[in-house]
């Protein structure tokens, strides 16, 4: 199975990536971590990108395809792919069309999670974790038992990063809304778009995903 996780920063997307992976044995598809490791690995598709950031230029439509094709023809027999920010064009939306059909693969499904902008803006500007063991708090949602020592470690620092605040969130949703906006409704058109509530607690998310992969 080969399916698309929409959503924007803070929308639980790499959990839910993460679940399927350990529920289903998928191969989570990232662009970056892709472009990383062929660089490092010095691969043709690798030696090609690193001459073209070292220019300061970005990477073609046409080495990210070549990226993916290596990375399907890596998997394991039977083994699915979760594209991770790709494609984010109508033009590479069709190109992956295509090289999931030169090797006899198909996109099963196209799995957006909604979210509440106002919301997500609490959710992420809330944030923040033990400076000591990395443990994970928030502001409303979940605040240590004792103000000022962490749960975890008993650790007293605590940071917040610094691009959790409100102007980067906003910048990051219209950004995200303008990249899915020419792909959706090619997808949409396939009848394979699903959305789930993504302000949901993460559990039902992942319910409600697994019901839709179900429906094959």
């Amino acid at each position: 199975m080969n399916i698309i996780l929409l959503g924007p920063p803070g929308a639980g997307k790499g959990t839910q990536a993460q679940r399927l992976v350990e529920r289903h044995g998928m191969k989570q598809l990232s662009t970056g971590d892709m472009l990383r490791a062929a660089v490092k690995a010095g691969t043709p598709v690798g030696l090609k990108a690193k001459a073209v950031m070292e220019a300061g230029q970005l990477v073609s439509d046409e080495i990210v395809s070549a990226l993916i094709g290596d990375e399907l023809d890596a998997l394991a027999a039977g083994q699915g792919a979760i594209f991770d920010g790709y494609p984010r064009t109508a033009p590479q939306a069709e190109s992956l069309g295509e090289i999931l059909a030169s090797r006899g693969k198909v996109l099963d499904h196209v799995i957006e999670l909604d979210v509440n902008e106002d919301a997500l803006v609490e959710r992420i500007t809330g944030r923040y974790t033990c400076a000591t063991c990395g443990k994970g708090y928030h502001d409303t949602f979940e605040k240590p038992a004792v103000e000022g020592t962490c749960d975890k470690c008993g650790g007293h620092e605590f940071k917040r990063r610094p691009d959790d605040n409100e102007e980067t969130v906003r910048t990051r949703m219209a950004e995200y809304r303008a990249k899915t906006a020419p792909i959706l409704p090619i997808y949409e058109a396939q009848g394979i778009v699903s959305r789930v509530n993504g302000m949901a607690d993460m559990d039902d998310v992942t319910a409600a995903i697994e019901a839709i992969l179900g429906k094959r």
